[in-house]
């Protein structure tokens, strides 16, 4: 059978490519997907063969609710923070799903708390100091984003929710669109799913003329963010540093930097775009911020990574990667010559090579399985569209 699915899409930068992969996929098996998104990313969802809906300016919510109504979807899948599609879908009754096109981003039982970086506590020191600094970072989003979250339920019939987290648990399904295996130890939550890293390149990284360097030098492919996080004197420095070394270094710096700012030695190649898959195939290393996109794809090429988090989920992955013995972690600060040390240290050493071999083993397998479509297939053979678990809304004490 073929469904019809509506995708609210809010991110941008990294986010959207496994986003937009998902929707792909769908299409592939022949499904109807519309695509609730900017303008800005027509051209985008029309590459996937999808149908966009530029949205209105009224919200995610108001805009996702007029969706269904013209044209009642069988899912609502929405980015991790369109929360106003979630509460429409929710009021309208329509099953919803969410993406998570990275590591697992909310509280976990006996887990690190989300945005600290830090790794999992083995004492009972360790898991104090987890419950305090997840007390904080839990009070901190529910003050940022609760007030706004409720009053839009209400305004939708809906009752309060305790924490800000609650609008996703209260979904179908949660959709990591990562791998298990880099996640740490522990218990998993209800409803929430690994179906495996969509590593699909963007759409804007356009293949290029770089060939494969001669003289036999490993090639070091460095990749940053690909929103502006004031990474070019990042980008600069990581340069400097490639020109003290026996390699040919390539520099994608992305829409955000222009390759012009950056002054380059004889042994470096910048590039605003390349596929990143084509460039890792000839690669012994990279270095990047840590965003989840781009490690999944240096690990499914067995490549460990130098990783300078810059924000955002950088620092929680990169704990990950140290955890796994995978990559070096430096500040995103570090001086050229720091950097210069942590390559020439990854290129000699066998173990982080085996530990991202490792990785990319199961990285490439469950790239290529069926467990995504499984969770969005309502087949016999599938879900039912029908939470296998009762969440109990909880009421805020007065």
């Amino acid at each position: 059978m073929k469904y019809s699915y509506l995708v609210a899409l809010t991110g941008s930068g990294g986010t959207v490519p496994p986003e937009l992969g998902v929707v792909r996929r769908l299409i592939r098996r022949g499904h109807r997907v519309t695509v609730l998104a900017e303008e800005s990313m027509a051209a985008q969802v029309a590459a996937t063969g999808a149908l966009l809906r530029p949205r209105a300016g009224h919200g995610y919510a108001r805009d996702t609710a007029a969706e269904i109504d013209s044209d009642r979807p069988d899912l609502v899948l929405a980015s991790y923070f369109a929360f106003g599609a979630m509460v429409a879908a929710q009021a309208r009754e329509v099953p919803f799903s969410v993406l998570i096109p990275g590591i697992y981003p909310l509280p976990v039982e006996g887990g690190p708390p989300p945005g600290s970086g830090f790794r999992r506590a083995n004492g009972p020191v360790g898991r104090l100091r987890d419950r305090m600094v997840g007390t904080m970072v839990q009070r901190r989003w529910d003050q940022e984003l609760l007030p706004q979250l409720n009053a839009l339920r209400a305004d939708f019939g809906l009752e309060r929710v305790a924490h800000y987290q609650d609008q996703a648990q209260l979904a179908h399904r949660q959709l990591v669109l990562s791998s298990e295996t880099f996640e740490f130890p522990g218990p998993r939550p209800d409803g929430v799913r690994w179906v495996g890293p969509i590593l699909d390149d963007p759409d804007w990284a356009a293949d290029t003329a770089w060939t494969v360097p001669d003289g036999g030098n490993p090639v070091v492919l460095v990749s940053l963010s690909t929103t502006f996080q004031r990474q070019t004197d990042c980008l600069q420095r990581i340069s400097d540093a490639l020109a003290t070394l026996p390699v040919h270094g390539v520099i994608t710096t992305g829409p955000a930097v222009d390759p012009a700012e950056l002054t380059a030695p004889p042994n470096v190649t910048v590039l605003r775009t390349a596929p990143h898959r084509r460039i890792m195939r000839h690669a012994s290393l990279v270095i990047t911020h840590g965003g989840h996109g781009t490690l999944m794809k240096s690990f499914a090429a067995d490549l460990p990574v130098v990783i300078l988090p810059h924000g955002r989920d950088h620092a929680d992955n990169a704990a990950r990667v140290r955890a796994h013995g995978a990559g070096i972690t430096l500040p995103r600060t570090a001086s050229p010559q720091r950097m210069a040390r942590a390559i020439r240290r990854i290129l000699k050493t066998p173990a982080p090579y085996r530990a991202a071999a490792a990785l990319g083993g199961i990285i490439r397998r469950e790239a290529h399985a069926d467990h995504l479509l499984h969770e969005l297939e309502p087949t016999s053979e599938g879900p039912d569209l029908v939470p296998d678990r009762d969440f109990p809304v909880r009421e805020l004490e007065s």
